[in-house]
């Protein structure tokens, strides 16, 4: 059941994005279809790895290290090779990594702010 979840929440994205890279490449717009294909895995591994949280026993510290150690795997590489960013030192690689730390803090807390928010209603 779990990976069905996984295939699902993933899966969507990456079909939707996938689809849509696939016409721009189509039209000759091969840089917006690269783009929106490192998008589309993105989406991926944002919404495959959204599984964890749902795992009751398991402490939101817990889940969100987890998580963050998946998307440290995944995600970031994916930043690192899309060509979004100049990669000619290892303090371009760093200023890589900070975008992709603050961007996790900022949505990770405003994610967390909107359901303690909600769930109080």
């Amino acid at each position: 059941m779990v990976i069905f979840q996984v295939l699902l929440r993933g899966g969507i994205p990456l079909v939707i994005m996938g689809g849509i890279a696939l016409l721009l490449y189509l039209q000759g717009q091969y840089r917006d279809a690269e783009s929106t294909f490192w998008v589309s895995l993105i989406s991926f591994f944002v919404g495959a790895t959204s599984v964890i949280y749902s795992i009751d026993r398991w402490s939101l510290t817990k889940q969100s290290i987890i998580h963050f150690c998946i998307m440290l795997v995944t995600v970031l590489p994916i930043l690192l090779f899309s060509g979004w960013f100049e990669i000619s030192t290892g303090f371009d690689v760093l200023k890589v990594f900070c975008v992709f730390l603050l961007s996790g803090i900022g949505l990770w807390s405003f994610f967390i702010m909107s359901i303690k928010l909600f769930s109080r209603h």
